[in-house]
């Protein structure tokens, strides 16, 4: 009996150990990915979505986008989370965590993930729709919303204030999506709102047909100051037209909207995501505007953080060397 009992221990044993193997995570499919983007109403989802919807009809490559708390929040998803393979980021935002700066100084800097390309410019607009505020001076003492917290858009209105000698001190800071921050407005709530993202943006659009919209320029002396001090921008201009009844220019900056992917992700398979969006950029066109911006000069220049090796074989091939991690 002890040894009939002593066999079926045995037993259970090697067959707990076969469960526990068959247990194991199976392993990624680097065919069927997961992008995250930003918020609904904003241009990273819409764009990502038109990405994505024509990587999976024109390769054996799918993906899934899906909305997110955008910038940061993106790169610990690929990074620290693993739930996202690719992610569109701001390029300033992006050298943060690659460097541990900025939101990314107490946690330390994310070296896992790696920029496929540069996708298209993304404006930082000061959105009103009070007429008597014509410069970033007259926020002063002002409600205004300036991003969720620690994302890419709060960065750039610190950068915009500073360089205006001013802080959120000197503001009544609010910490909002940017849907919600047009409301905001609509509303009376606030005064003004930051809002990074590609012109036209969805939640501007969608304010500016209810409420006459106002942008604040950035002057001459002040762009300067701000150039010099945090050389990733660089100097815009949005034009009269782009919201309804938006009519003159507004001068801002800019920073970049850059598609970046996990550091292991097969060099055939970033080859062919970033090949097949730079080399149809017509096609990418005709299904959102932003396509429009798609080059590989853009897709290139002024990226501080590695690219995926795959993506610089592309590049390599079209006779531009980008840095890769050692």
């Amino acid at each position: 009996m002890k040894k009939l009992t002593a066999l079926l221990l045995a037993l259970c044993m090697v067959f707990a150990l076969c469960a526990c193997g068959q247990a194991a995570a199976p392993a990624k499919d680097d065919k069927s990915l997961t992008m995250g983007t930003g918020g609904e109403a904003g241009t990273y989802y819409a764009f990502g979505g038109v990405l994505g919807s024509y990587i999976g009809q024109n390769t054996d490559i799918s993906v899934n986008v899906v909305s997110s708390g955008g910038s940061a929040a993106n790169i610990t998803g690929i990074v620290t989370d693993g739930i996202y393979d690719l992610a569109t980021v701001q390029s300033d935002v992006m050298t943060y965590a690659y460097n541990g700066t900025n939101s990314f100084a107490e946690g330390g800097a994310l070296s896992g993930f790696r920029v496929l390309g540069g996708l298209y410019a993304e404006t930082v607009q000061i959105v009103t729709c009070d007429p008597a505020i014509t410069s970033v001076a007259d926020l002063r003492g002002r409600s205004i919303c300036v991003g969720d917290v620690g994302s890419g858009t709060f960065f750039n209105t610190m950068d915009i204030l500073a360089a205006y000698d001013m802080s959120l001190d000197d503001v009544n800071p609010v910490y909002q999506s940017f849907g919600d921050s047009t409301e905001s407005l609509k509303d009376g709530k606030i005064d003004a709102a930051v809002i990074t993202a590609g012109a036209p943006t969805t939640a501007v659009v969608d304010l500016a047909t209810s409420n006459s919209v106002y942008l604040v320029s950035i002057d001459d002396d002040h762009m300067a100051k701000l150039l010099a001090a945090c050389p990733w921008y660089a100097a815009y201009t949005i034009p009269a037209g782009t919201y309804s009844g938006f009519d003159s220019d507004a001068v801002t900056v800019t920073v970049k909207a850059t598609l970046v992917c996990r550091a292991d992700l097969p060099d055939d398979v970033a080859y062919t995501i970033v090949s097949t969006i730079y080399n149809n950029a017509d096609a990418i066109t005709a299904l959102h505007a932003k396509g429009a911006e798609l080059s590989l000069d853009f897709a290139t220049d002024g990226i501080a953080v590695p690219f995926a090796a795959g993506a610089a074989r592309f590049y390599a091939e079209n006779g531009i060397t980008v840095a890769t991690a050692p």
